[in-house]
């Protein structure tokens, strides 16, 4: 009830920064702020507009609305009240306001650790990486020729990964080190297919959390220990030991005797969960016989972040490739034989195995990964290894003067982490009297350094230690004794990339030179279905980089994170407002997370109230591929539902419910439909479910149809998650940082984690991507409700505007009422096909020849294009992307007639990149210049070069190389 009163003032609060003289209908206009978002944020001016509602045959955007929303399912009433959802406020007051929040953080001197350190993120990384929207604003790389730089910076991202921990292979990151390791449960379950795994008691508790939350879905006991004095007469039972290495307490080990010897005949997963800094001076996991090892690489130069967005790592031996998560980055070559990056093994991925995946990692969180990728690069494995060694020697310079007062340290190997025994009272004397937050376990107290601290640190730390035991002790001669331990590595990291650019010039040139490779929104218009990939605002990124929200620890005491929960709070409420639900957890890391979250609450509603058998989740054949793989690891059983048309099959709906009766858990549902239409019988099928006593999730990846029009809540969905990386702005990255809260009704409320009957965590700290939340903050704040309403109804007009231009060219899939698409459509290119041999995928690379990304391909239909152009592209944009699609078509119809080769064409052949075209030996039977310059705006725009041709998958996949090329291949 308190927190329900402080929310409500803190909205007041917030409300009232809108100046009242900008409301007033007496004062004149001429008064009023220019500063507002929503005129920026929407891409068309108002004549633009005007001409696009003529082109639809609406004379509103509401008759506009009115077309294409069926009634039935129409409520605004999330709308109705500003006490609940703010006025728009100026974009200068926002930031004023954010920096307000930010600053009552407090940002004690930390030692707290667990997993989360400080870390000086290189300003030439900062600035021209996490601050650049031609980094930011990318996408995943599914089109790998004008995605070559940010698929090199994570092959060197997954290099390092794989040089410091000795496996075979990494992947290009996962979402947090908690999901890391669930994820390797999952992955020692699914190969050995045993029921039982074991974890030490000194793996970090978030982590422990996680995987038991993970396991007690799935049917999986965890047994936790003491590894090294447990008895494993009885390890074959195992699916897998996990282990951690420097611990929870801070004590380097060295497994191998567990590994190679205790359990060298055991038929189980050995994992080890290590520290990237700690490996540049000690053993391998590798070394130590493991066959995984994770962690997170957010010191590598990523911002605490009250707990993230930071790229988990996870490196295997070359035996589990095909079964780790998430994505792998390989070389493979282009249609001229060169070296060319693309995304590996994609039909191990849950869009393709879908129920059969072993994970439902999409998003993960490659800007990070490159951020920490680039660290690495720029200081290089003797850079690395400095810093590892001077933070080891303030450590252990800590621990000898700790001792030299009486002290009990913690005996045993350390790398950063101190414990002090027996000193009940130093934590709270620390914080209140030197505002420096540490770590308690019971009555020990933790100190973990890093390389944000100084030798001056140590002898402040020191004085109030001397203070604190009344005590004294000659600090110089303590420290003077001190010397880095003698590296237990060979050499490593000795690639050409990771020796040659640690001076700000080279590292900028090479940011930038990876940069110019790629097409992002910075350049053009990225016109993916169900993606979303709007306008990411300068001033709503702008406040991810202040002090008080990039360095705050994400286990500070609550009285140093007021500005926080007073920003989680609110958000919290508007999320509420605009789903028309009861309560949200904004734990969840990724809209795949939020999948899981969500029907974990379903299962722990059911398994509370004695229905545990029921299992079954219901999803349409349209979902996406993340919802089946999410369903499974939710411990459900998959059932597939038809479509017909665009629309579920009710009469299969209803065979499928009656088969499943009593055993129905949920139903998965994606609204608007994956189909790019407005079901009218969503209601009907939400009642239907829950008159056979099952619950309905709703896949919240196109919310950006629905804000402020409808809701997940209004509909009847008891809960649905929300991409804030969607349809709230937080951008894509490239392939994430991501952020999936979920929103829930009144009957599942209990069930968030936190809460009484909490499902559990799903990620390793509360708020897990909490450092982006000031995006969606600022949507919310800068746009208003008018603002979001308004967006809504310009991403349908801007949909319609395309569809409508393009409908006489290529075949529209699927309509709903009058004729009309929600905020994306799909364009069939099979009949093309059929007549004249060219498919979607020419068509996807022939725009990049326009400097175009492709829309979506071939989902959810085989065979197609999905395409949506939200709401910030403007009117000149969306003319261009028109023109060059219609210019396509002719040149698909000089294939089709003859006038090109059917397979020496523009399409067949295409993207063309720089060198093919001035090359003096030009032998194809079109022009360079049809190649290149197809129409008169590429050249002036500027042109795009995509820097590789074509590229071959089929030979990545069979000669997977996934690591940054050798010295000898280099000496070669």
């Amino acid at each position: 009830m308190l927190r329900s009163i402080r929310l409500i003032q803190r909205v007041a609060n917030f409300s009232r920064l809108a100046n009242p003289h900008e409301v007033n209908p007496k004062i004149p206009d001429w008064f009023k702020s220019s500063d507002y978002i929503e005129q920026r944020f929407i891409g068309s001016e108002p004549q633009q507009v005007k001409e696009m509602l003529k082109a639809v045959n609406a004379n509103s955007l509401d008759e506009l609305v009115d077309k294409i929303i069926p009634k039935e399912i129409r409520s605004e009433a999330a709308f109705q009240s500003p006490d609940n959802f703010p006025d728009a406020i100026p974009e200068s007051s926002m930031i004023q306001h954010l920096q307000s929040l930010a600053n009552k953080n407090k940002i004690y001197k930390n030692y707290i650790g667990q997993g989360f350190y400080g870390t000086h993120t290189p300003y030439v990384i900062l600035r021209n990486v996490l601050e650049d929207p031609g980094w930011y604003t990318s996408y995943t790389p599914y089109q790998a020729e004008i995605s070559q730089g940010r698929l090199e910076a994570l092959l060197n991202y997954q290099t390092v990964i794989t040089e410091l921990t000795g496996m075979d292979v990494s992947n290009a990151s996962l979402l947090d080190e908690a999901t890391a390791a669930g994820e390797a449960m999952f992955l020692a379950n699914s190969w050995f297919e045993k029921k039982k795994f074991f974890v030490d008691n000194h793996v970090f508790p978030q982590s422990i959390e996680h995987i038991k939350t993970k396991a007690y879905y799935l049917g999986i006991d965890i047994v936790v220990g003491d590894a090294k004095t447990y008895d494993f007469k009885d390890a074959d039972q195992y699916c897998g030991v996990l282990v951690q290495s420097p611990d929870n307490m801070g004590e380097v080990h060295d497994w191998s005797d567990l590994f190679k010897h205790t359990l060298k005949d055991a038929k189980l997963l050995k994992v080890i969960g290590t520290d990237l800094l700690s490996l540049t001076i000690n053993k391998t996991p590798k070394d130590q016989g493991a066959n995984v090892a994770y962690g997170n690489s957010q010191r590598f130069g990523v911002p605490m972040g009250f707990g993230g967005p930071h790229a988990a790592f996870f490196a295997v031996e070359d035996e589990f490739k095909r079964k780790m998560p998430g994505r792998i980055i390989g070389i493979s070559k282009d249609a001229n034989g060169r070296s060319a990056y693309r995304m590996s093994l994609q039909t191990r991925e849950q869009h393709i195995r879908r129920e059969k995946a072993t994970s439902n990692i999409c998003t993960a969180q490659a800007l990070l990964a490159n951020m920490a990728g680039l660290y690495a690069t720029y200081h290089g494995p003797q850079g690395l290894q400095k810093i590892a060694n001077r933070v080891n020697c303030l450590a252990r310079s800590f621990a000898k003067l700790a001792k030299s007062l009486g002290i009990v340290v913690k005996e045993g190997r350390i790398f950063d982490t101190v414990v002090l025994h027996n000193t009940e009272n130093l934590q709270e004397y620390l914080h209140y009297n030197a505002q420096i937050n540490v770590r308690k376990i019971g009555q020990d107290t933790i100190f973990s350094f890093d390389e944000t601290h100084t030798l001056q640190d140590v002898e402040d730390l020191f004085n109030h230690l001397q203070h604190y035991t009344k005590k004294k002790s000659d600090f110089m001669s303590v420290i003077q004794k001190v010397i880095p331990y003698k590296s237990e590595r060979a050499p490593y990291m000795q690639q050409k990339v990771f020796n040659t650019l640690h001076s700000e010039t080279e590292m900028l040139r090479y940011i930038n030179y990876l940069r110019q490779k790629d097409i992002s929104l910075a350049k053009s218009m990225i016109s993916l279905g169900s993606c979303t990939m709007k306008l990411n605002p300068t001033s709503f990124m702008l406040p991810v980089s202040f002090q008080g929200f990039s360095q705050l620890h994400p286990f500070s005491p609550l009285s140093c994170t007021q500005g926080y929960q007073e920003l989680t709070e609110n958000v919290e409420k508007w999320l509420c407002d605009i789903t028309q639900m009861e309560a949200v957890s904004l734990m969840p890391n990724s809209g795949a997370q939020g999948e899981y979250t969500g029907l974990l609450c379903i299962r722990k509603y059911h398994i509370m109230n004695g229905q545990k058998d029921r299992n079954i989740c219901l999803i349409p054949i349209s979902a996406h591929g993340t919802n089946p793989a999410s369903a499974v690891l939710a411990g459900l059983n998959v059932v597939a539902v038809n479509v017909i048309d665009g629309y579920v099959d009710l009469n299969d709906l209803n065979k499928k419910i009656k088969e499943n009766e009593k055993s129905l858990a949920c139903m998965m549902i994606t609204y608007p439909s994956t189909y790019g239409v407005y079901e009218d019988q969503t209601k009907k099928i939400i009642q239907l479910i829950h008159d056979h006593g099952g619950l309905v999730y709703m896949d919240g990846a196109n919310m950006n149809a629905q804000v402020g029009y409808t809701s997940p809540g209004y509909l009847g969905a008891d809960v649905c998650h929300l991409n804030l990386h969607k349809t709230f702005s937080i951008p894509h990255g490239g392939g994430g940082p991501g952020l999936g809260p979920i929103a829930v009704n009144k009957k599942l409320a209990p069930y968030l984690p936190g809460r009484e009957y909490s499902l559990g965590s799903v990620a390793s700290s509360l708020y897990s991507s909490a450092s982006i939340i000031p995006i969606p903050y600022s949507y919310f704040g800068q746009l208003g409700r008018q603002g979001a309403k308004k967006c809504t109804a310009m991403a349908m007009l801007n949909a319609n505007y395309l569809m409508m231009s393009l409908k006489n060219d290529y075949k529209v899939l699927f309509t709903g009422q009058n004729g009309m698409c929600a905020h994306e459509f799909i364009i069939d290119i099979r009949p093309i096909k059929q007549e004249s041999g060219i498919t979607e995928e020419d068509i996807a690379k022939r725009l990049m020849d326009y400097g175009f990304h492709a829309p979506t391909m071939s989902f959810p239909v085989p065979g197609t294009l999905m395409i949506e152009p939200t709401e910030s592209e403007s009117k000149s944009e969306l003319d261009r992307f028109i023109e060059a699609m219609k210019n396509i078509k002719l040149e698909i119809e000089k294939v089709k007639n003859g006038q090109y080769d059917k397979n020496d064409n523009p399409l067949k052949n295409a993207p063309h990149t720089q060198d093919q075209v001035i090359n003096s030996g030009w032998n194809h039977k079109y022009s360079r210049e049809e190649a290149a310059f197809p129409l008169p705006f590429v050249m002036q725009r500027g042109k795009v070069w995509p820097t590789v041709s074509r590229i071959n998958n089929a030979f990545g996949d069979r000669n997977l190389i996934c690591q940054c090329p050798s010295v000898s291949d280099y000496q070669q």
